[in-house]
């Protein structure tokens, strides 16, 4: 139970990657969570399934195109549970976009809910955790699309470039104060929001998963609760002095 001190706010936390991590961190017997996501329903739905888990946790409705809404999420746990000492990264927009067919309307949505809201939510808890002189931990959900990407990735690509770096410069900041801030650069990942992009914009079936998987040299896509452990180590004291790494 190597989480039962934790108290941890999960962006993008009601489905995929995000609801895996929350997950886990439930089943290592995490103390607090706080999750938030656009979709009432299934943010509720969600947190039922993680109390029923063994940890207490909310559903704050929100979206992190919002400056506000990223503060708000955070405070949630402060005010629920007194105190917040982990952070993820989880939301993300990965609509198609490649240099000459972005316009700029989806390239400010790429940089503020990609890069704009981790900054905005790192910066509120970093705050709450200096002021209780507890040590914390941060993990940002990257891309491999962050060293180059696909041709039809151009903004999703730099947002997520533009979080490497400042993951690390967090990092680096903030060491003395023992707080603790990684990345985790992900592969091509099978999940509901994936499942969406690859009917939208390639005209994928209900196969396209499977067929995905075939192509690939290790026969199969990321699975979320495969990195859902990285996460949870990673935001756990048996990380010890790790920081500013990108995985």
């Amino acid at each position: 139970m190597r989480h039962a001190e934790t108290v941890a706010v999960i962006t993008g936390g009601t489905q995929g990657l995000g609801l895996a991590i929350a997950r886990r961190l439930a089943a290592e017997g995490a103390e607090g969570l706080v999750i938030c996501g656009r979709e009432r329903d299934k943010g509720e739905a969600a947190a039922a399934d993680l109390a029923v888990r063994g940890s207490a946790c909310c559903f704050v409705q929100a979206d992190l195109a919002q400056p506000e809404d990223c503060f708000r999420v955070v405070d949630a746990a402060v005010e629920r549970y007194g105190r917040v000492n982990a952070l993820v990264n989880s939301a993300a927009l990965s609509t198609r976009g490649g240099l000459l067919d972005t316009d700029l309307a989806l390239w400010e949505q790429h940089m503020a809910i990609n890069l704009r809201a981790p900054f905005l939510t790192m910066q509120r808890a970093v705050g709450y955790m200096k002021a209780a002189g507890q040590p914390g931990s941060i993990v940002n959900i990257l891309s491999m699309a962050a060293l180059c990407g696909q041709s039809y990735l151009t903004p999703y690509s730099a947002s997520k470039g533009g979080l490497s770096v400042l993951t690390k410069n967090v990092a680096n900041a903030f060491a003395r104060d023992r707080i603790r801030c990684n990345g985790v650069l992900a592969g091509w990942m099978e999940t509901p929001g994936e499942a969406v992009i690859q009917q939208r914009f390639h005209g994928a079936g209900s196969d396209w998963a499977a067929r995905a998987a075939a192509s690939l040299p290790m026969g199969q896509l990321v699975q979320p609760e495969q990195l859902a452990g990285l996460v949870a180590y990673l935001l756990s004291p048996e990380a010890g002095v790790m920081t500013g790494a990108l995985i």
